[in-house]
């Protein structure tokens, strides 16, 4: 062979291997069983794009949840929400208006801690009750009551409403713990994605305007960065049920400045005087990386955390501990560093 041909030779297996590993990087990791299940029953639901609907539509598209209870019907299970948590709906007075909480009262005595919790859905979609099994597992789990708030939702009502919703209703559980049976003394926050985000946030503003402080913020595969080349975004770019053009749909409508620590806390000059945390990351979402970034920039500021990331699942898959079976180890992780930073006897 001439050294040419060599060379070429060479030059075409180098652009072949790298043909490979871009279309590799598209391609999310594989999900375990369990996880696969519920990926099947959501596309069986037949739900359109997100990030090709108005919100007003996307808000009508089935739900990883939806998926949940299909998978549970077609193994004959039941679909009823877990025993042993009641809940009451209240509401909370923000500028402007007011907005819904459920709260979710484990079985005891009391009084009992308390966390308030977000939900996801980009700030954009979903509420409560699309993510309640989170907080009613939460609750039975930790021992605890869970404050779940339906904040108000973008584009109708754009950042920063979302975080000013999430500070208020913090504020007053902290204000009215006692009428429901909760320790104002003992109140952490936490949430799901776009969920996450506020929890952090939250702690960040109580921080800010030396409020009473979380004693924990529990973070579910947080949404803090925008920065959607990273490794994570570009192994998960066509992943499910989250991808990276539904993330640029969610951002969109948000619109919260991408400046402003309140819509990205890995914008924030600094995390020092944060409450302990607990992080939990799925390798199969565009989000773990920034997770992970996080969680190092919390440690690097001084602050206590704890960071476990599960293989073989998705975004979504916590909550899901009724079929999936890394959902309920990490619901149970999630509870157990609740309960010691309640300092719950166990």
């Amino acid at each position: 062979m001439t050294r040419t041909a060599f060379t070429l030779s060479a030059l075409a297996a180098a652009l072949a291997c790298n043909a490979a590993m871009a279309q590799d990087a598209a391609q999310p990791p594989k999900a375990e069983a369990h996880m696969q299940k519920v990926l099947d029953a959501l596309k069986s639901l037949n739900g359109k794009p997100i990030e090709t609907l108005s919100p007003e539509e996307a808000r009508k598209q089935p739900t990883p949840a939806d998926a949940v209870r299909k998978v549970l019907a077609d193994e004959k299970k039941s679909t009823a929400p877990e025993a042993g948590v009641t809940v009451k709906d209240m509401t909370v007075p923000v500028e402007g208006g007011s907005i819904p909480v459920h709260i979710f009262t484990p079985e005891g005595k009391g009084p009992f801690p308390v966390m308030v919790y977000y939900h996801g859905g980009g700030f954009v979609i979903a509420d409560t009750k699309v993510y309640e099994a989170s907080p009613r597992a939460l609750a039975k789990m930790a021992k605890a009551i869970m404050v779940a708030v339906d904040y108000r939702q973008a584009p109708e009502h754009k950042f920063p409403a979302a975080p000013n919703d999430a500070y208020a209703a913090y504020l007053w559980t902290i204000q009215h713990a006692k009428e429901f049976n909760g320790d104002p003394a003992r109140v952490a926050v936490g949430g799901e994605s776009a969920g996450g985000n506020l929890a952090t946030v939250v702690s960040m503003m109580a921080r800010d305007k030396k409020a009473q402080m979380p004693v924990h913020q529990l973070l579910v595969y947080p949404v803090v960065d925008n920065d959607m080349n990273n490794a994570s975004y570009q192994r998960n770019a066509n992943a499910k049920p989250l991808n990276k053009a539904m993330m640029a749909w969610f951002f969109k409508h948000y619109q919260g400045d991408p400046a402003n620590a309140y819509a990205l806390p890995m914008k924030a000059a600094t995390l020092k005087g944060l409450p302990p945390a607990t992080i939990v990351a799925a390798e199969i979402d565009p989000l773990l990386t920034e997770g992970k970034a996080y969680a190092d920039k919390l440690k690097k500021d001084g602050v206590k955390v704890d960071y476990k990331e599960y293989s073989g699942v998705t975004h979504e898959f916590f909550g899901m501990g009724a079929v999936v079976p890394k959902a309920k180890d990490a619901e149970q992780y999630a509870a157990d560093a609740l309960k010691k930073a309640f300092d719950v006897k166990h």
